[in-house]
C-alpha cells in the first residue's frame, strides 16, 4: 500500500474520537502546569503563547511523521515533570538561560539516542532513585491542592469531590470532569474573566539561547533525566506492550531532534507519552491493530490545530482563579506522584537512598547555587553507594509514570 493511499483509505470516526479523547485528557491537566511555570517566572503573554505553540507544534509534527513512518500509534507529549520542575526553577532565571537549558537537555537526549547509548546510560541511575526524584519534583503540586482548599473551600472542595466521582465512574475523563466542574462553578460565582479572551493566532518568539554552567546543572540535567526516566521509557514500554515493535533510536532521536530545534521558541522538551499512548494504542484507537496508527496521525493533526491558537489557550487559563489552577495541577499529578513513590520503595535495598532523594528534592533546598533536584540525585546516589544496595536494570513498566 502506498503512503498516499494508506492515508486516504480506511478513515473513520473511531481513530479521530480516540485522538480527541487523548488530547482532552492531556491538555486538561498538564497545560495548567506550564501556565503556572510562566506565572511564577512572570513571563509575558507573548512568550507563554510561543511556548504553547512550540510544544504543540513539536508534538503534532513528531506524532504524524512517526505514526506514518512506523505504522504504529506513536503518541507524543511535552514533558509534564519537566514543566513541573520549571515552576520552581524558572523564577530568578533569565529566560535566555532557561532556553539554553532546554536546548542542552534535548540535544543530550538526541545524542544518547543516535549513539545507541540511551539505555546504557540509564542503567547508571537506579530506577528507585530516578522515581524518587520524579516524585519529589511533583510533590509540591499535590500539596498545593490542599493549600488551595484552605483558601477556597467551596470551589476546591467541589473539584475534589468531582475528581473522586470521576475516578470511580469515568477514570479516563476524571481531570476533564474536574476542569469542567471547576470552571462552571467559578463562572457562576463570578470568579472568571473570560470577557478579555479573544480568538488569536500564536506568534512564535525566538529567544537566543544563553548557555551557563549553573543552568546546565540545575535545569538541563534534571530536565534530561526526568524526560527519559519519567516519560520516554514508560512511553516506549506502552507502545511495545500494545504489540508494536518500534525502532527506539528512531523514535527518541526524531522527537528529541524536533525538540532541540523548537527549544529557542520555548519548547522545554517533548517526549513519548504514556497515558495517551495507551488510549490510542488499544482497541479505542481502532478495532484493527494494524490501523491504529491513524489515531496517532489524527492526534498529531489536533496538536497542530491547537498550536495555531496558543495565544487564546494562554488567555483562557489566565482568566481562571489561581486556586482552580493549583487544584487541577495537583489532582492531575496525583497518579504520577503515587507511581513515583511506589517505584521508589519497590526495592527494599534502595528504600533509604530513595527516601533521601525524595525528601531532598521535595524540600526545594539550595546549596552552593545548586538546586534541590540535583542535590536529591547526588545525595541519593551517594547514599546508595554507602549503603551498598544493588539495583538491577529492568525494562520500564507499561504502567504510565505520568499522566500524559
Amino acid at each position: 500500500m502506498s503512503l498516499r493511499s494508506g492515508v486516504r483509505s480506511g478513515w473513520g470516526v473511531q481513530p479521530v474520537a480516540a485522538a480527541l479523547v487523548a488530547i482532552l485528557a492531556g491538555y486538561s491537566g498538564s497545560v495548567v502546569i506550564i501556565f503556572q511555570a510562566a506565572q511564577a517566572a512572570h513571563l509575558p503573554d507573548t512568550l507563554l503563547s510561543s511556548w504553547i505553540w512550540a510544544i504543540s507544534l513539536g508534538c503534532g509534527v513528531s506524532g504524524i511523521v512517526l505514526s506514518l513512518r512506523l505504522r504504529a500509534p506513536v503518541s507524543v507529549a511535552w514533558s509534564t515533570p519537566g514543566a513541573a520542575l520549571l515552576v520552581v526553577s524558572l523564577p530568578g532565571l533569565p529566560w535566555a538561560e532557561a532556553v539554553g537549558a532546554f536546548v542542552l537537555a534535548s540535544a543530550a537526549i538526541f545524542a544518547l539516542a543516535i549513539s545507541g547509548m540511551f539505555e546504557r546510560v540509564m542503567r547508571l541511575v537506579p530506577p528507585a532513585i530516578a522515581a524518587a526524584m520524579l516524585a519529589g519534583i511533583l510533590f509540591r503540586f499535590g500539596a498545593q491542592t490542599w493549600v488551595s482548599l484552605g483558601r477556597a473551600p467551596l470551589l476546591v472542595g467541589v473539584m475534589v469531590v468531582a475528581f473522586l466521582l470521576g475516578r470511580r465512574i469515568l477514570p479516563k475523563f476524571a481531570i476533564t470532569i474536574v476542569l469542567v466542574v471547576g470552571v462552571t462553578l467559578a463562572g457562576l460565582r463570578g470568579q472568571t474573566h473570560f470577557a478579555d479572551v479573544h480568538l488569536a493566532l500564536a506568534v512564535p518568539v525566538w529567544t537566543m539561547p544563553v548557555f551557563t554552567f549553573g543552568s546546565a546543572l540545575n535545569l538541563a540535567l534534571p530536565l534530561c533525566l526526568v524526560a527519559i526516566t519519567g516519560q520516554f521509557l514508560p512511553g516506549l514500554a506502552v507502545i511495545r506492550a500494545a504489540g508494536y515493535s518500534v525502532n527506539q533510536r528512531l523514535v527518541v532521536g526524531a522527537i528529541s531532534g524536533v525538540s532541540t530545534l523548537l527549544a529557542p521558541f520555548g519548547c522545554h522538551g517533548i517526549t513519548t507519552a504514556a497515558f495517551t499512548a495507551a488510549q490510542i494504542a488499544g482497541p479505542e484507537g481502532h478495532d484493527d491493530p494494524g490501523q491504529r496508527w491513524r489515531a496517532g496521525v489524527a492526534m498529531g493533526v489536533l496538536y497542530l490545530l491547537i498550536a495555531l491558537f496558543g495565544a487564546t489557550l494562554a488567555a483562557v487559563f489566565a482568566a481562571l482563579p489561581a486556586e482552580l489552577i493549583a487544584a487541577i495541577a495537583g489532582l492531575a499529578l496525583l497518579g504520577a506522584i503515587l507511581g513515583g513513590l511506589s517505584a521508589a520503595i519497590a526495592e527494599p535495598s534502595s528504600r533509604d537512598a530513595a527516601m533521601i532523594t525524595f525528601l531532598c528534592t521535595a524540600s526545594g533546598m539550595s546549596l552552593f547555587g545548586l538546586g534541590a533536584p540535583l542535590w536529591g540525585l547526588v545525595l541519593g546516589l551517594a547514599a546508595q553507594a554507602v549503603l551498598g544496595g544493588t539495583h538491577r536494570a529492568k525494562p520500564p513498566s507499561a504502567s504510565p509514570a505520568v499522566s500524559r
